[in-house]
């Protein structure tokens, strides 16, 4: 039997235990699924060994230091130093990335997307700005403050702090913070965010589970949306593959997985 796990701090909301686990009970795989609440990012190797996992996925806020943590980093993953999927290999702690493509996935629907802007500056906001960036698309990120800017502006993105951005239009608003997560947060000031999202034609929002404050604003506006939920199909797809090291099909993968959104 294969353990797997999700390391995050808030990680009690977490899907993916059922989702895998739909996977591996309806699949015949042997395999089970659990959480692992993590406070430090630092401590992620250790711990990952002592349950002796054979894969993980990374949430909010250790997908950086997951990316740290490993002996190799490979595809997508080496590009922006984000780690979401671990893997255990002959006791070498390998790493990938899943959310981008996940979060390509999961917007399909949304037509002649050109113009987007990213609110925050964390590991998903990384993994997105160079997906975008890849499929050609002009990407701006705005972020409370300077600091974490940098790397968005190395790779080409155009860059806004709170008290520099001035509104333009866009054709996808997307939020990146944990801002509304476990709390009734805008990931800007309400003012802001209203602006915003009078200037774009689609809103997104990686949390899933419930109606953010930001995707309540974008319903009040009756702008088309989406929930982090059609990207963590998306990201938990890919990592399967991983986990079962390719033995399963993608569409049978995905078929389980979204059986275990009715439960």
């Amino acid at each position: 039997m294969q353990l797997f796990s999700i390391f995050g701090n808030p990680v009690s909301h977490s899907r993916s235990p059922l989702m895998h686990n739909t996977v591996f009970k309806n699949m015949g795989y042997e395999g089970c699924y659990t959480r692992t609440h993590l406070l430090d990012g630092e401590k992620l190797k250790e711990t990952f060994f002592d349950l002796k996992l054979s894969g993980a996925n990374v949430t909010v806020p250790h997908k950086e230091a997951a990316y740290a943590a490993c002996d190799e980093v490979r595809g997508f993953a080496q590009k922006v130093g984000v780690v979401n999927t671990l893997i255990n290999e002959n006791g070498k702690l390998i790493g990938y990335n899943t959310d981008a493509d996940g979060f390509m996935f999961s917007i399909e629907e949304f037509k002649n997307i050109k113009k987007v802007l990213i609110i925050g500056a964390g590991g998903t906001a990384k993994a997105l700005s160079m997906k975008f960036l890849e499929e050609g698309l002009d990407v701006s990120v705005l972020n409370r403050s300077a600091g974490r800017l940098e790397f968005f502006s190395s790779i080409g993105c155009k860059v806004f702090t709170w008290d520099d951005f001035k509104v333009s239009e866009f054709d996808l608003v997307v939020n990146t913070t944990s801002a509304g997560l476990s709390d009734n947060n805008l990931p800007a000031p309400k003012e802001m965010i209203e602006d915003i999202l009078s200037h774009t034609r689609y809103a997104a929002d990686a949390i899933y589970g419930k109606l953010t404050p930001f995707l309540q604003l974008s319903q009040e506006k009756k702008i088309p949306f989406k929930d982090g939920v059609d990207m963590l199909l998306g990201q938990g797809v890919l990592a399967n593959e991983l986990f079962t090291n390719f033995a399963l099909k993608k569409e049978d993968i995905k078929e389980q997985m979204q059986k275990s959104f009715l439960y």
